[in-house]
């Protein structure tokens, strides 16, 4: 799986991206609504899942690439629930899309951009029915981006986090969502 839009590119992960991409979740400035900073252990296994995905479903979140120079700019892509996330998610929803890219490409509008094209991927050919988004309620900067998507905020699917700890800031979530426009819904 490979997308391409006017100013990026999406693509499968290479091993060369485990070192920036570690570095770009090790950044306490891109983690500040993640319970801790990311490990390179972290990046080498969430960059595994992410190849396994790809594999058993066709899609999954994939490395992010600048088309000007070939700058490793981060992750961005969709990918079904885990069925222990799913399972805590009052909507039961089935696919989440979401970014996550170094600070120095924040602001200018990649994070939209790359999520457009994933979002046309997942309406033609895949035909999925939704496609939904979750984070930390206090992320606004994440919640914009789902916004300038065509994303809403669906106050149902609300929730704790099982992945972070009991009573710590960012466990509580919401949930964004939106249908496939083709499906008239």
């Amino acid at each position: 799986m490979r997308l391409e839009t006017e100013r990026l590119i999406l693509r499968p992960w290479r091993d060369a991206d485990k070192k920036p991409y570690a570095a770009i979740i090790g950044d306490p400035d891109v983690r500040r609504f993640f319970p801790a900073v990311g490990t390179y252990a972290d990046a080498d296994a969430g960059i595994e899942r992410a190849r396994q995905r790809l594999d058993s479903f066709g899609f999954s979140f994939l490395a992010v690439e600048r088309k000007q120079d070939g700058a490793f700019m981060g992750m961005l892509g969709m990918a079904p629930f885990r069925d222990e996330l799913r399972a805590a998610i009052p909507t039961n929803p089935a696919v989440e899309i979401g970014w996550q890219l170094g600070k120095q490409f924040w602001g200018q509008g990649y994070a939209p951009e790359g999520a457009r094209a994933f979002l046309d991927y997942a309406w033609m050919p895949l035909g999925l029915p939704e496609v939904v988004a979750i984070t930390y309620e206090g992320n606004w900067p994440s919640r914009r981006v789902m916004e300038k998507i065509g994303m809403t905020h669906d106050p149902r699917g609300n929730f704790e986090h099982p992945d972070v700890p009991s009573g710590h800031k960012v466990r509580p979530h919401v949930l964004y969502r939106i249908t496939n426009p083709a499906l008239g819904i």
